[in-house]
């Protein structure tokens, strides 16, 4: 199993890493430990993440949450490979963080993971853009706000579900990693469920259980996330950025990008250069 990690940027009490992991079907998982508090975004590939609180499907842009001390394992039984931009933190680090919040006191996870959720896409499209661009000064605000935006999510975020049965959660991988792939193209919930042998009800409620949204949300938070990090870290123009991701027309991804941020891609990028 290839596991490759690099520091990107550290503090007192935090750290943040680029972790690609080649692991595959024939690569045992093994238990590890979280020597820190963890919070992980995913950018690219799928794995299982099983711990005490919990078993989850990861995929681009959910969160992987780890408390400080406790074991976990992850696991590519239907997949190979994925990348992590991995943020640690000292647990006085993050109870000094999590007190500054408002009517946040709770700084233990409940829960394995947070899916892709669109209050969290600029936060992480600002994070992979400096990954890529090695802005350290980038990075330690981020790791100022990230766990802030997290404490905020889970206090007033539903219970996520169980996962299903290990045969549904592998339909849903698969279906996963073929979005991730073909984000730019045309994907009809019709044929995702037939490649999955799922009726299309069936393979929506499945898949909303196991992602924490619906295939049409997946594909347009990866789009928008990729659109994010586009506008983020180059000078291309607006309109091929939105027609090379899959957006036939302009105005709808203008509409669907200031939904998701609470900017148009102008402001998003004017932001980002001021």
């Amino acid at each position: 199993m290839a596991l490759n990690s690099h520091l990107l940027a550290s503090g007192p009490g935090w750290s943040v890493s680029d972790i690609v992991c080649g692991a595959g079907p024939r690569d045992r998982p093994f238990e590890e430990r979280h020597d820190s508090v963890c919070i992980a975004a995913v950018t690219a590939g799928t794995f299982h993440y099983r711990t005490t609180l919990g078993g989850a499907v990861l995929a681009p842009g959910a969160l992987l949450l780890g408390n400080h001390g406790t074991c976990f394992e992850c696991g590519h039984e239907h997949s190979t490979g994925d990348r992590c931009l991995s943020f640690h933190f000292a647990p006085d680090q993050l109870e000094s963080i999590v007190a500054a919040v408002p009517g946040v006191r709770r700084t233990a996870f409940a829960v394995p993971r947070l899916p892709p959720l669109p209050s969290l896409v600029p936060l992480l499209a600002a994070a992979e853009a400096a990954r890529d661009e090695d802005d350290g000064a980038e990075l330690e605000e981020l790791a100022l706000r990230l766990p802030a935006a997290v404490a905020v999510t889970l206090a007033g975020a539903a219970n996520i579900q169980r996962s299903p049965a290990a045969r549904d959660i592998r339909r849903v991988t698969d279906a996963l990693r073929r979005i991730e792939a073909e984000a730019d193209g045309s994907l009809s919930l019709a044929a995702l469920a037939r490649e999955a042998a799922m009726s299309p009800y069936h393979f929506l409620r499945t898949f909303r259980q196991v992602v924490g949204m619906t295939p049409h949300q997946f594909l347009l938070h990866t789009r928008l996330h990729r659109a994010a990090v586009r506008l983020h870290r180059s000078d291309e123009a607006i309109s091929a950025i939105a027609f090379d991701l899959g957006f036939n027309d302009l105005s709808t991804f203008n509409r669907r990008f200031r939904r998701v941020t609470g900017l148009s891609p102008t402001a998003y990028r004017n932001k980002r250069q001021s």
